[in-house]
């Protein structure tokens, strides 16, 4: 599945265009996704030039790199782009309707197969969850 997952306000909180705190969870769950083998991941942020850099650094030092940025593939230039939407099975973004639910909550419906599903985010996280995660 291909994943496109914003950075401003979903893998870091807001404090643009400064670097805001990692959110709890965020890279660790996109990591293990990665790492379960079925998934690409896409950076789908707003930033551009040195606060992208920023952004990309940011995660690659935390162990996260993403299969593109902005765009399709690695590959691909902006010239050959008709417009910034790109093509991706999910998209993960705090400026969904309802706002974005808890990482545990995202990885859960992503291996589950039921993205489709209204999430609460009053749903309890099972602290066993994380543990069998991420020890």
């Amino acid at each position: 599945m291909i994943i496109a997952v914003d950075f401003d306000g979903t893998i870091v909180e807001h404090a643009y265009p400064k670097i805001g705190r990692e959110k709890p969870f965020a890279i660790s769950t996109l990591k293990k996704l990665q790492q379960d083998g079925h998934h690409q991941l896409v950076l789908w942020t707003v930033r551009e030039g040195d606060l992208l850099r920023e952004a990309v650094e940011f995660c690659k030092q935390r162990g996260l790199e993403f299969y593109a940025v902005n765009s399709n593939y690695p590959e691909e230039l902006p010239e050959h782009r008709a417009s910034r939407k790109i093509s991706a099975d999910l998209f993960i973004d705090d400026c969904n309707l309802g706002g974005i639910p808890d990482w545990g909550i995202i990885y859960r419906q992503i291996m589950s197969g039921d993205i489709r599903k209204p999430y609460s985010n009053e749903e309890p996280q099972p602290p066993s969850l994380w543990k069998k995660l991420f020890g």
